[in-house]
């Protein structure tokens, strides 16, 4: 069984999400968080104070009647949680060898990451 299971005389498939898949999916959201920071800068120069105001509209600000601001913040955090899966999956995939440990260390980082999501979303979108 586990000969059928080899590709080539050195690798043995186990199911950890070989491939270029998360590869591009990485790369994207990296892309994705890069244009955010950019925008966050430009956004601070061109504040004129930068008090509670000033960074209540870095992220609240609205382009031709859409909250653009909102929208990109989420986008880029959206970007960051699912870089996050990745990198994280991955580790605990490489260090954690007992299946249970593992298992219950990807649930974690997974409720982890979806309240920090829900927590975001509510802070920013009752702003």
């Amino acid at each position: 069984m586990a000969t059928q299971e080899r590709i080539g005389t050195q690798r043995l498939v186990v199911g950890a999400h070989y491939g270029s898949r998360d590869f591009l999916i990485q790369r994207m959201t990296a892309i994705i968080m890069a244009v955010y920071t950019l925008v966050l800068i430009v956004g601070i120069l061109f504040t004129s104070k930068l008090d509670f105001e000033g960074w209540r509209h870095l992220f609240t600000f609205h382009c031709l009647g859409i909250p653009l601001g909102q929208l990109l913040a989420t986008l880029a955090f959206m970007s960051l949680a699912w870089h996050a899966w990745i990198g994280v999956r991955d580790i605990w995939m490489d260090y954690a060898k007992p299946t249970g440990v593992r298992l219950l260390l990807e649930v974690l980082t997974a409720l982890w990451l979806v309240g920090s999501l829900v927590y975001f979303a509510k802070i920013l979108w009752s702003l």
